[in-house]
């Protein structure tokens, strides 16, 4: 059965924090040189370019925790943004505390904050950042100027604080959609896991009403077999060679009505002595194909298997009953001709069923395999192809439906590792010969 998909929203915003501190890495670089190159304004360079490289490691660690993919916590973001605030106080402490117009961007780390983290972790760093910008009002290593002009050092600091505005404005729209987006994902996943459970609730429902009546007809039927078998016995009975086949094929339908309720309770883990049947590939589906022939009697059916003999599998009594469901469904919209091919494909088996019938409709194929979607217009419709897809799901597999030229396809697509008997399962029995010859 397949593991449930975890919730990777945490990790995508994590590497959403790493790209931007890439950004404020290259950023500082640029507004170092251009400070010190450009306006001959003295930085303290060695204890700036320290801070960078710091950034630069915590990035690095950052990079391997996302690589690891496991979830990441709301306490791990906390952690991540604090490093990024403790490091653009370091960076301001060294280049004129509060008076440096790139104090501004301790708001892109509160905005950050507010989106990714829990109420309470973002009031942290409401708190955290509020309490380093009064900090740096009174502790800060002052720049030494070039000059005194007081208007030129005025439109240098509000030329600073446009590009500060500018560059934080761009970077919360950018990253706050790219946020947005993964919880968007995030809720159209936890939805999508909703409407699963829901269905497979449905499923479990309609197992506990099967095999209650299942339980309900071992009675009855035990009885007419009974009764059946005392009345072969009966001298009027076997005295008449019509009334005794008509009698052997009562105790064939109320055999093969035994053998159903049998798989039913098998199916939901209510089985009646029988053991594990260990089979292969090849003869799992000749028989699956010649018992549904004999009972169905199909005008004409092609049959097609190509899977490689001695290919090992547990003969599963619920993906035999969803395999002739689909086998029913293409019968009953095609009565003059079925087909079905089985192959291989790398670590699958694909099993294809055809018809000529008039396909499905548009609506339908937009949501196969959902319960009560049907065109036959009775009570109950549609859940054959539900408790096919369902099953199939359970085993790892896909179900896909296609309208062709000629009619319509559905492509069973089953894993071998779902299908494996390598775990001990109780009862072995020896695989039955090749019968294909």
């Amino acid at each position: 059965m397949p593991v449930a998909q975890q919730d990777t929203s945490g990790n995508k915003n994590l590497f959403l924090l790493i790209q931007l501190r890439w950004l404020a890495v290259a950023g500082q670089v640029f507004t170092i040189l251009v400070v010190d190159v450009w306006l001959h304004i003295r930085l303290p360079l060695q204890e700036m370019i320290s801070v960078l490289l710091l950034l630069v490691g915590l990035n690095l660690v950052a990079l391997w925790r996302h690589r690891s993919e496991a979830e990441v916590t709301n306490v791990e973001l906390l952690g991540e943004l604090i490093l990024d605030v403790a490091a653009l106080t370091a960076q301001l402490y060294l280049s004129g505390g509060a008076t440096n117009p790139f104090i501004s961007l301790y708001l892109l780390q509160v905005g950050l904050g507010a989106v990714l983290l829990q109420p309470w972790s973002a009031w942290v760093l409401v708190v955290l950042t509020s309490a380093c910008f009064v900090w740096l009002i009174g502790q800060f290593r002052p720049l030494p100027l070039p000059h005194d002009d007081h208007s030129t050092l005025f439109n240098l600091h509000i030329g600073g604080m446009f590009v500060c505005f500018l560059l934080a404005a761009s970077l919360l729209v950018q990253f706050i959609s790219r946020i947005s987006a993964n919880v968007h994902e995030r809720e159209q996943r936890l939805a999508e896991l909703r409407r699963k459970s829901a269905e497979e609730d449905l499923i479990v429902r309609m197992g506990l009403l099967a095999s209650g009546a299942a339980h309900e007809l071992g009675t009855p039927l035990a009885t007419l077999s009974v009764i059946l078998n005392d009345w072969q016995h009966m001298e009027a009975v076997e005295e008449d060679p019509e009334l005794m086949e008509d009698l052997s094929e009562m105790q064939a339908q109320v055999a093969r009505c035994k053998m159903i309720v049998s798989g039913i309770l098998m199916s939901s883990g209510q089985a009646r002595g029988e053991g594990t049947l260990r089979t292969t590939a090849d003869v799992f589906f000749d028989e699956l194909v010649d018992e549904w022939q004999e009972s169905r009697s199909p005008a004409a059916l092609e049959f097609v298997n190509d899977l490689p003999p001695d290919l090992p599998i547990i003969s599963d009594v619920a993906l035999k009953q969803v395999i002739l469901n689909v086998f029913d469904n293409a019968l009953e919209a095609s009565p003059a001709w079925v087909a079905v091919s089985v192959t291989r494909a790398a670590d699958a088996i694909v099993l294809e069923v055809r018809d000529h019938g008039p396909g499905f409709a548009p609506d339908i194929l937009a949501e196969f395999g959902k319960p009560y979607g049907s065109t036959k217009g009775r009570p109950g419709g549609g859940l054959g192809l539900f408790l096919v897809v369902n099953v199939v799901r359970k085993l790892g597999g896909t179900v896909t439906a296609q309208n062709e030229a000629d009619g319509a396809s559905v492509i069973l697509d089953l894993p071998l590792h779902a299908l494996s008997p390598d775990v001990d399962d109780g009862d072995h029995h020896t695989p039955p010969a090749d019968r294909r010859g």
